[in-house]
This record gives C-alpha cells, sequence and structure tokens, in this order.
C-alpha cells in the first residue's frame, strides 16, 4: 500500500453523494452498533460528510481535503485511515477522478445494515457481541426490536387496483399520451430518483477461502453444485473467516446444513459452524485474538524449517495472538487490557494475525515485556501502509527500521517523564521489586525463545 500522502493531499477536492435517502433510523443504527465497532473517529467521519448533503439530498458541494482536516481537526493521514475504516465496514464507496491536476473524489455513503440484517449477518453481530458484552447486546436487541403475533392465523383482504379502480386499457393510456407527455414523464438522463439505499454488508475477499479444495473433497451426490449459491458461498467466506475454519472441516459443516430439498439452510450453517467452534475451543465465542495466519498467507506451509528464522515464522503463523500473549505469560491469562488492545489493532488497522504476532513479540521484546498503547498502534500503522500481509514481511521490516522504532520508543519515554522529587523517590522504593519481576519476565522469554529456537535481536 503507498504512503497516505500519495493516496490523498489537502488540495485533492471530494463531494459527498448518497446512495439512497438516510433517515434518523440509520443514525441511530449506526451509533449504537456501528459506533463500537469502528470506533468515534469514523462515526465522526460519516456524521460528516452526511452533514454535507441537503436534507433530501443525494449530492452535496464539491469541496476540499483541507477544509475537512480544520472541520474534523484530524490531520490528513487520520482522515484517511478512518475513511478506509469505513470503506472496509461497507458504509462508503470511494471513486477518484484523476483527469486533471486536482483529483476529485465521490465519497458514496452507504445505507447502514438494517437491525434484522445486522444481528444475523454472522459476523458483525459476534464482533460486537465481544466488544459489548452480554448484557449490553441483549439490551440493544431489544431496542431495535418490538413485538409480534402470529399472523398465519389471519387471512388476506387487501383488495387489488383493479378491484377498486376503473380506467383505461394500459394500451390505450399509452396510446392517448403525447410524445410531450412522455418525456415529462420519464426521468432526465443526468436525474435519479431518490430511494431508500441498499445496505452494503462486510465483503470478505475470495481469496481467504479455498473453494476448490472444498468441491474436491466433496461429490456432487453428497452437495448438489446448484445449492452452492452466491449467498451461501458469501457465508461460508465470512464463517471460515469468523471461526477459523479450513476447507476439510468445512465440508463436514455444509453437508450438515443440507435440507430436503437439496438446498443449504444458512441458519442451519451458520449453527453448525458456530458448535463447530465451541466444541473444538471449549464452549466459548471467538474474538479476533483467537484467529491465526490465514493459510494463503503463511510461507512456511508443509515445509521444514532450515534456520532459525524459518522456525520462529512457522511457529508465529501456527499460533493465534491470544496464545502468544499467555505463552509470554507464563501461561497465564492474558490481562484484558492486552487483548483489548490487541483486538483494537486487528479491527482498525486490519493486520494479520501473524503480521500481529510479529508485532507482540517485537514490542515485548523491546520494553520490558509491556504492551505500550501507543507504541504498538503507532508500529501497527506503519504495517498497515506498508500493507504488510505475511509474518516474514514482518520480521524484515522489523528488522530494517529497528533504529526508527527505538526512536519512537524513547520519544515516549521522554515524553512520560512528569512528576516531581517525590514521584522519583517513591519509584525508586520500588526499584528492588521491579528488578525481581524484570528478572522474572525475562526468564519467560528465555523459555519462549528456546521453544521458539531463536534470539532476539
Amino acid at each position: 500500500m503507498e504512503q497516505h500522502w500519495k493516496e490523498l493531499l489537502p488540495v485533492d477536492r471530494y463531494i459527498v453523494k448518497s446512495s439512497g435517502y438516510l433517515n434518523d433510523y440509520d443514525r441511530n443504527i449506526l451509533t449504537l452498533l456501528y459506533q463500537p465497532l469502528i470506533g468515534a473517529k469514523a462515526f465522526s467521519l460519516y456524521l460528516t460528510l452526511w452533514s454535507e448533503l441537503e436534507q433530501n439530498r443525494l449530492w452535496g458541494s464539491e469541496s476540499s481535503h483541507h477544509s475537512m482536516m480544520l472541520l474534523q481537526q484530524l490531520n490528513l493521514k487520520e482522515i484517511y485511515n478512518e475513511r478506509i475504516k469505513l470503506e472496509g465496514i461497507g458504509l462508503l464507496k470511494t471513486f477518484v477522478n484523476e483527469k486533471d491536476e486536482t483529483r476529485l473524489f465521490v465519497y458514496e455513503l452507504q445505507s447502514p445494515l438494517t437491525p434484522h440484517e445486522f444481528f444475523n449477518d454472522g459476523m458483525l453481530n459476534i464482533y460486537l457481541y465481544n466488544l459489548v458484552g452480554k448484557n449490553k447486546f441483549l439490551k440493544l436487541k431489544r431496542f431495535f426490536s418490538d413485538a409480534t403475533i402470529d399472523m398465519s392465523v389471519y387471512k388476506p383482504i387487501t383488495k387489488s387496483f383493479d378491484q377498486v379502480f376503473s380506467s383505461m386499457k394500459p394500451k390505450e393510456m399509452v396510446s392517448n399520451l403525447s410524445q410531450e407527455a412522455l418525456q415529462t414523464i420519464e426521468l432526465e438522463p443526468d436525474q435519479q430518483f431518490i430511494t431508500n439505499g441498499q445496505a452494503q454488508s462486510i465483503s470478505i475477499n475470495a481469496d481467504r477461502f479455498d473453494f476448490d479444495l472444498l468441491f474436491t473433497g466433496m461429490s456432487d451426490v453428497m452437495i448438489p453444485s446448484k445449492s452452492i449459491t452466491p449467498k451461501v458461498k458469501e457465508a461460508i467466506k465470512k464463517l471460515s473467516f469468523l471461526y477459523d475454519i479450513n476447507p476439510i472441516d468445512m465440508q463436514n459443516i455444509v453437508m450438515s446444513a443440507i435440507d430436503h430439498t437439496e438446498n443449504i439452510d444458512i441458519e442451519k450453517l451458520r449453527k453448525a459452524a458456530r458448535d463447530w467452534y465451541q466444541f473444538e475451543n471449549g464452549n466459548v465465542l471467538p474474538t479476533l485474538t483467537d484467529r491465526t495466519q490465514p493459510i494463503p498467507y503463511r510461507v512456511m506451509t508443509d515445509q521444514k524449517p532450515k534456520t532459525k528464522d524459518e522456525e520462529l515464522i512457522q511457529q508465529l503463523e501456527q499460533i493465534s495472538p491470544k496464545q502468544l500473549l499467555t505463552d509470554l505469560s507464563g501461561g497465564v491469562e492474558p490481562p484484558a487490557v492486552d487483548l483489548k488492545i490487541i483486538e483494537d489493532i486487528m479491527f482498525n488497522q486490519k493486520l494479520l494475525p501473524g503480521v500481529v504476532n510479529v508485532l507482540i513479540y517485537y514490542v515485548m521484546l523491546k520494553t520490558d515485556m509491556k504492551l505500550s498503547k501507543a507504541y504498538i498502534e503507532k508500529i501497527a500503522s506503519h504495517w498497515t501502509r506498508k500493507n504488510v500481509k505475511t509474518v516474514q514481511e514482518a520480521m524484515q521490516l522489523a528488522k530494517e527500521e529497528t533504529r526508527e522504532y527505538q526512536k519512537w520508543a524513547n520519544q515516549k519515554k521522554q515524553g512520560s517523564k512528569t512528576g516531581n522529587y517525590s514521584a522519583k523517590k517513591q519509584t525508586e522504593k520500588k526499584d528492588d521489586d521491579f528488578q525481581v519481576e524484570k528478572s522474572e519476565l525475562q526468564e519467560r522469554v528465555a523459555k519462549l525463545k528456546q521453544l521458539l529456537n531463536t534470539e532476539s535481536e
């Protein structure tokens, strides 16, 4: 990925477009369901773009990114990063015209999913559950739902148009209209009607799941090819991403979801995938930190390591960030605050699990086994811009830019040197305990190094 300043400049112009009519109910959905996932800055950017549309209009007025920077009180890098969050979660489509010297961007706002679509998405609802907890999640479901009645006991008695109205036949109606009248009825070529936009669901890249391998293990007798509809394939991709299910395990899950009409019931598919995950992982639901490096982005699959670096790469490809943190803590469950830092990085920066493992390993070895939120987020943001996808790439970049990262760490230390003489004395009193703790942590690092057969840089 190119640097943000190559993707976007303050002088670049933009214009806001809406894919459809946005209303106050959409605002509630964005505030309560999407904001926990994308964060306050991305949420604010969406609302700012929305505010540039006049009431009931689909297009805003042209403006510059410099004015957006002033309005949002964000620098260009932050605006770019928050923009791609909106793109990734399906709330924004971006188009650019580069014919002129000054680029013109079109930001097309997408409608959020309806509550029914969101809570049945199979991925967003799981992440929201893990972020807000069971009680808040149930409260949100109640907020966006209402009582229902059994309509099956009612019979429809609504009259049709022809039962109520008497009019000319359609052919007579058209023949009596003049050409001028027909042109009045039709919409101008450069106009469009205002409608409710079609909400954009989360898209998962096709290369994240090997459908060829899935089909190889299933004959047409087991699962007719007509059963694997585009909707089913999308569900399989999402479930594979969410629960880290490989194509071989997915075969049995898919076969268990086929019904008597030889169609795949997506609800059964979701339940089967969830049951499989909970059986494999002790009746818990997944979080991002439980994921391991996707197969397409592993470089040591089915290979025997020949060097210590290759041994380390293979280990970091096969382990989840949560498990790595556990190993670094001597087998103790990682603190919730550390998991939250890693979870935020994986969701916001879109770094793959193996890359995050390198980040954890590097930062903890360089900072006395502490996960500094600001420090790790700065490196993560840098790796996102560099489009780092594999463990090997992350390790190489960490080696090449160690001096730069150390400068960032030193800047943080200098910036945190506050307090008075009494505070320093209090720190000195704790120094002995700290040395003991540090010694224990160093032993844990040594054990991890022994496990991975490598040495820290």
